[in-house]
């Protein structure tokens, strides 16, 4: 399993709706930043590490995408998790939340 080196996601809103959008009431200042490419994932639940399922080997972990408002909330302020498999083209994805 291949290890993509960490990069930070900042949001950078690319319309004036994007620009509009008003940020979270009542969850904490970390919701809606914790946007990631590569690294390791930082997970809400229990560590879940897909495996291919063609290759049957562990996935690289490719990015997770948080929640971004009140009224664009995945699942209680919760996480996209994206997994790829580089030799198979295989792609995983999963939501965990708090």
């Amino acid at each position: 399993m291949k290890t993509i080196p960490p990069f930070r996601l900042i949001l950078e809103p690319m319309s004036e709706e994007a620009k509009m959008l008003t940020p979270f009431k009542w969850a904490g200042d970390r919701i809606g930043k914790r946007h990631l490419l590569g690294g390791k994932p930082h997970f809400i639940q229990e560590e879940s590490w897909p495996v291919c399922p063609d290759c049957n080997n562990k996935m690289t972990f490719y990015a997770q995408l948080d929640s971004l408002n009140d009224e664009i909330c995945i699942a209680d302020c919760g996480m996209i998790y994206i997994f790829v498999c580089l030799e198979c083209n295989e792609v995983k994805s999963f939501i965990q939340s708090n």
